[in-house]
């Protein structure tokens, strides 16, 4: 029999040490080791003719097929994905506690009729499974429903039921006989996922792991975790808000530059195909001062986001700078931009600035919208709520150029933008005359300030 000894594990990456450290030696984390229990491993080597070796091939010689994919009945999910659920894949879907993630994924395999889905649950009893799936208005037989924490009666229903889809809520409630420690450890985490990884690829039965995320907004457990899996989603959102969002941190079958955005309601999640109606406030009987419109982009997806800017006298000895949604670094950095090269004294003035609806953002095709609505809080002024702006802000005040503009333009057209303020010269050699909406070019921050305010 193997004999058991203790092992220190970093909460955060997994690293293993023989004895206590304060500080990780692979992560460089603080106070992250635990202590675990684990059997000794066997002296017994395994000889390398035992092992089955692959056979090197050439680059040329491997022959490129396509992966088989689930679709699943959510467009925003498919497109996340990269185009459906490859087969014996393994998909890790994080977020908060109460974001919406088994109503997701719930709300998903309930609508796929045509296959045998086994829904394992490790956190609510089946009676809760039936309340909700009573609320979104789906009850399917072919879903098959476990509440069950201990791996080997997971590996045995799959082995009874032969199912075609295998959802696991959550991976840190499961728990493996052969580790002592306790569920959702380090050890108990990797053990799991590693079990249920070598069976979706053995037979090619695609695998949904749902699990939580801590403080710090990663997905909680060891890294080896997001390194195993196939592909990583984050499901993200204000709880102030209705609105999720879907994206996409790892990919193996796709991008990860995609983005699926989905708002709660009572029913379920319902898929928001035009971003741009949550994100654009509609009173547009009065023009405000200190709002501008961007045009930004999210994978392949373009849409119009409302930047929000309140400049103030500062109250106290310090001004405060407070951002929602956007870099706080960079809008330091615009703020000086503003101050050397425009000639606005804004050092001793309180700057607040929110991005409306909730999402953040980090193109740099916004800086110009941003600083428009500082501009325009500072003096007052309203900008036209038909006009809307793209455009990166250099540290000497140019305005440069930026990437897919004319996808940006037709956006904006289609959303009934009247006038749209672009880099100069970042449309050499297009026929413009095909967009039936204005197109004002600035090369300047001045020039900027002179069009708008002018």
């Amino acid at each position: 029999m193997a004999k058991e000894k203790s092992m220190w594990f970093c909460s955060e990456c997994g690293n293993d040490s023989p004895k206590w450290v304060g500080r990780c030696p692979s992560c460089g984390a603080w106070n992250t080791m635990v202590e675990e229990r684990v059997k000794a491993k066997s002296s017994k080597s395994i000889s390398l003719s035992s092992r089955s070796l692959s056979r090197p091939q050439k680059v040329s010689e491997i022959e490129a097929i396509d992966e088989p994919r689930i679709k699943m009945p959510s467009k925003e999910l498919n497109r996340v994905l990269g185009g459906g659920l490859v087969a014996g894949s393994l998909v890790l879907i994080g977020g908060e506690p109460g974001i919406g993630k088994s109503t997701l994924v719930l709300q998903n395999t309930l609508s796929i009729r045509s296959k045998r889905i086994l829904y394992i649950s490790g956190e609510e009893s089946a009676t809760q499974l039936k309340m909700r799936a009573d609320r979104i208005g789906r009850v399917c037989d072919n879903v098959l429903i476990a509440c069950e924490t201990s791996l080997d009666n997971i590996m045995k229903h799959i082995e009874d039921t032969k199912p075609e889809m295998v959802v696991v809520d959550s991976i840190q409630t499961i728990a493996s006989d052969d580790i002592e420690s306790a569920a959702g450890s380090v050890s108990q985490v990797r053990e799991c996922s590693a079990r249920l990884l070598k069976y979706a690829k053995e037979s090619g039965v695609p695998v949904i792991l749902i699990g939580h995320i801590n403080k710090e907004g990663s997905i909680a457990g060891p890294k080896v975790l997001e390194h195993i899996v196939d592909a990583v989603l984050q499901f993200e959102g204000d709880r102030h808000y209705m609105y999720r969002i879907l994206r996409s941190i790892k990919n193996r079958f796709g991008s990860t530059s995609e983005l699926g955005i989905y708002e709660m309601g009572q029913k379920g999640l319902r898929e928001v195909t035009n971003p741009s109606e949550m994100l654009l406030s509609h009173n547009s009987d009065e023009e405000l001062s200190g709002m501008a419109i961007g045009i930004t982009l999210e994978g392949l997806r373009p849409f119009l986001i409302e930047a929000q800017a309140l400049v103030s006298t500062a109250a106290y000895g310090t001004p405060q700078r407070t951002v929602t949604g956007f870099d706080s670094k960079r809008m330091n950095m615009l703020l000086a931009v503003l101050e050397k090269r425009v000639g606005f004294k804004l050092a001793q003035k309180d700057v607040f600035l929110n991005i409306a609806g909730g999402l953040k953002v980090n193109d740099t095709a916004l800086d110009l919208p941003i600083i428009s609505a500082i501009l325009s809080s500072n003096v007052d002024m309203a900008i036209p709520r038909d006009m809307c702006l793209c455009g990166e802000i250099g540290l000497s005040g140019e305005i440069r150029q930026v990437t897919r503009l004319e996808q940006r333009i037709s956006e904006a057209e289609k959303l009934g933008m009247k006038t749209i303020v672009i880099p100069r010269y970042n449309l050499k050699g297009v026929d413009t005359s095909r967009y039936s909406i204005e197109i004002k070019e600035v090369a300047k921050v001045e020039e900027a300030f002179r069009l708008l305010f002018s």
